[in-house]
């Protein structure tokens, strides 16, 4: 595949958006290989995903990016960003003692469906260790002790860095990081939560759910705010479950959501499609 680029945007609707974004592509040599829009009636906003060959274009990077805003985004207001699909992201798995997310991002990594960089995996247990060797990536056991999760998350914070990770990716990592630590990370934590949010927020959702007697059971993926579990959802999925189903078995088809729910947000979140608003998401074919 040749190199491509991405263009989202995010600005009050009006006419002629579409023109003026395709007109100024077409005038650099751009052939669009997809594009999609949105528009929110009830707040006036227009969203916009464009993906394109950089081969055979006569702007690229920043004089692209001067040029755009000159040309297009300032006299519309625009939010916008590019991504260009030669720069692979890096990617951290935190995890705690449950690794079966755990195992299917580094398995989809490697077998080419998530188009990233995974070299380092931090838990605060050992699980995970021989798991994360097998993959290649580096496993930093990082211990969160009651009253001292600062120099935890500071020591989260150095190996971050060191490892140049733009995207934390928490597969079942059953900790609540600080609102300093998300603020570092703002819109590139993504999470999975085992429960079809709203409903059942906390750390025992199954058993919740178990005990109200749902027939509908879900997971939720979403990023990741200073408020628990209330951060802008990505995907959703849910199950059919009775009443011969036991908690186990209410556990075990959770936990085949939460590896699909978990695995398309990442690659979401990877392949550029995802436009945060409020606590919306508008997330493009």
């Amino acid at each position: 595949m040749s190199d491509t680029a991405t263009l989202l945007i995010n600005c009050p609707d009006r006419r002629g958006l579409v023109a003026a974004v395709s007109g100024f592509l077409y005038r650099i040599g751009a052939n669009i290989l997809h594009a999609d829009q949105h528009q929110d009636n009830e707040q006036g906003l227009f969203f916009m995903r464009l993906e394109w060959s950089l081969e055979g274009v006569s702007l690229e990077g920043q004089a692209f990016r001067e040029a755009f805003e000159r040309e297009v985004a300032a006299p519309n207001s625009m939010r916008w960003r590019l991504e260009e699909s030669k720069r692979m992201a890096r990617v951290a798995l935190f995890v705690s003692r449950y690794d079966h997310c755990l195992l299917d991002l580094l398995h989809r990594q490697r077998s080419g469906e998530l188009r990233c960089e995974i070299p380092l995996v931090i838990s605060n247990h050992e699980t995970g260790r021989e798991i994360a060797r097998f993959y290649g990536a580096a496993f930093e056991l990082v211990p969160v002790e009651k009253g001292a999760k600062s120099a935890a998350e500071a020591r989260h914070w150095e190996l971050l860095a060191s490892h140049g990770i733009d995207l934390i990716v928490l597969a079942r990592y059953m900790q609540v990081l600080s609102p300093e630590f998300v603020r570092r990370y703002p819109q590139r934590i993504i999470n999975v939560h085992h429960s079809f949010l709203p409903a059942f927020v906390g750390a025992r959702p199954y058993h919740a759910a178990f005990e109200r007697g749902v027939k509908l059971i879900g997971a939720t993926s979403h990023y990741v705010t200073e408020e628990l579990d209330e951060g802008p959802i990505i995907e959703q999925d849910v199950v059919r479950v009775s009443h011969r189903d036991q908690l186990a078995d209410l556990i075990q088809k959770g936990r085949d959501l939460e590896r699909t729910v978990l695995s398309r947000a990442v690659r979401w979140h990877l392949e550029h499609r995802i436009l945060l608003y409020g606590k919306k998401t508008v997330v493009f074919d």
